[in-house]
């Protein structure tokens, strides 16, 4: 007999468009494989995860910078088509802040985590989780708020360069124009011109202490708060590998025993009472030691399937049985086990992992993903090698135009450029060495 209430459909809600989003994957697989029926609000055009046979049907999201009426809209005509009520379950930071706006209106046709309705938003925003830590006691690199492009430069200054810039809610950031949620700034002149887009980003820049990376420097906390806020599931990793490299998204990471992070969490879940899942990133200070919370996510990670127990159970599956009122089995943890994103970290996917792994794509019992994700991959790198030969051309051919130069052969891109070249469409919004993100 199955633990799980399979009567009750889930909802996967994602607002971003990137097509490589692998936590999208492992939710999917994670109900699927117990019996759920999963629907999928994302564009899934040019993913993998429209070939997977977990997938119980597609529905169109709502558009980049969607209003909450129009997310709203997107979420009634679900329901109207799937038995309900179902457990919803935002995949991105977007999503989880307009679930949480939503909540009284969504609760009649959706199963929703028990909590204020603005937590989400508060603690995805940048700026508030400075005040969320320090009122917790929560480490947290020093953070400025600047009112002006003058004191930007001044507080770069302050700070100390390189420093840290952020914009306080990078969910509102346009798709065009360049900015980037989080970027290491490295002259006073750089933070105050970053500061004159602040009208174009939509939300506040704050500057931060910056904290130079090193080893098992970057942790992450996986964790599902249930309903009397206990933290069940889930648990502490260690990013070893990530794209881009030094930062960015875990490329191959580790689940290991670190009873201080673990305090960490469950110190900042209660103190603000917090329900449901959260996906946290820390970065260990090499001078004191003491971890720094970076982010708080208000929704799965993209590495959540790395923390499955031995009983199977994941925050996911955690969440969706605590809310249809089911009990939780009991697993015992396993460190050691591995997760790796293949089109990241390929020669790694081929070692031997013998405290068990998780690929992001790859799947015995679900192969269609991870043979499209190749197929998906290739064109994709591709068209960016592509893109970039031709911009290349076109600086050239303005060059030749204004003087007279020896021709010579065409210049070979490096290794950091192809890096650059093959990142997945939607993630350029990450940074090349400053935030460690499991998004």
């Amino acid at each position: 007999m199955s633990l799980f209430d399979t009567r009750v459909p889930a909802v996967l809600l994602r607002i971003d468009r990137n097509p490589f989003h692998h936590g999208t994957m492992g939710a999917v697989r994670s109900l699927g494989r117990a019996g759920v029926d999963v629907h999928v609000v994302a564009d899934c055009t040019g993913s993998p995860v429209r070939g997977s046979r977990f997938v119980r049907q597609l529905h169109p999201p709502p558009r980049p910078g969607a209003s909450p009426d129009d997310i709203a809209a997107v979420l009634r005509r679900v329901a109207a088509r799937i038995p309900h009520p179902a457990v919803l379950i935002p995949m991105d930071d977007a999503s989880a802040v307009a679930v949480g706006a939503l909540r009284e209106e969504l609760t009649p046709t959706y199963l929703l985590p028990q909590q204020p309705g603005a937590l989400a938003e508060r603690v995805a925003d940048k700026a508030e989780l400075a005040e969320v830590c320090a009122a917790a006691g929560v480490p947290h690199p020093e953070t400025l708020i600047p009112e002006s492009a003058e004191q930007a430069s001044a507080m770069a200054w302050r700070l100390g360069l390189p420093v840290v810039a952020k914009w306080s809610r990078p969910w509102l950031l346009p798709t065009e124009g360049g900015l980037r949620s989080t970027v290491v700034v490295r002259s006073t002149q750089q933070a105050r011109e970053l500061y004159l887009r602040s009208a174009e980003a939509g939300s506040r820049l704050l500057l931060q202490e910056f904290l130079p990376p090193g080893p098992d420097g970057d942790w992450f906390f996986h964790g599902y708060a249930d309903r009397s806020g206990v933290m069940r599931a889930g648990g502490p990793g260690v990013k070893e590998q990530s794209w881009p490299r030094a930062a960015g998204l875990t490329a191959v990471g580790h689940w290991r025993s670190n009873p201080r992070v673990r305090s960490l969490a469950e110190r900042l879940a209660g103190a603000l009472g917090y329900r449901g899942i959260l996906d946290l990133d820390f970065r260990r200070c090499g001078t004191t030691g003491d971890y720094h919370l970076l982010d708080f996510n208000p929704r799965p990670g993209a590495q959540f399937r790395l923390f499955t127990d031995s009983a199977g159970l994941d925050v996911v599956r955690a969440l969706h049985l605590d809310l249809t009122h089911r009990p939780l089995p009991d697993g015992t943890p396993l460190p050691g086990r591995a997760f790796v994103v293949e089109n990241y970290a390929p020669l790694t996917a081929l070692r031997p992992a013998p405290g068990g792994r998780e690929f992001a794509w790859h799947a015995a019992d679900d192969r269609g993903p991870g043979w499209a994700m190749w197929a998906l991959w290739g064109r994709h790198v591709s068209r960016r090698l592509l893109d970039r030969a031709r911009r290349m051309c076109t600086r050239r051919g303005y060059r030749e135009a204004a003087h007279v130069v020896r021709q010579g052969a065409a210049p070979v891109p490096s290794l950091t450029d192809l890096t650059e070249l093959t990142g997945p469409a939607g993630l350029s919004d990450l940074p090349g060495d400053e935030k460690a993100s499991s998004c």
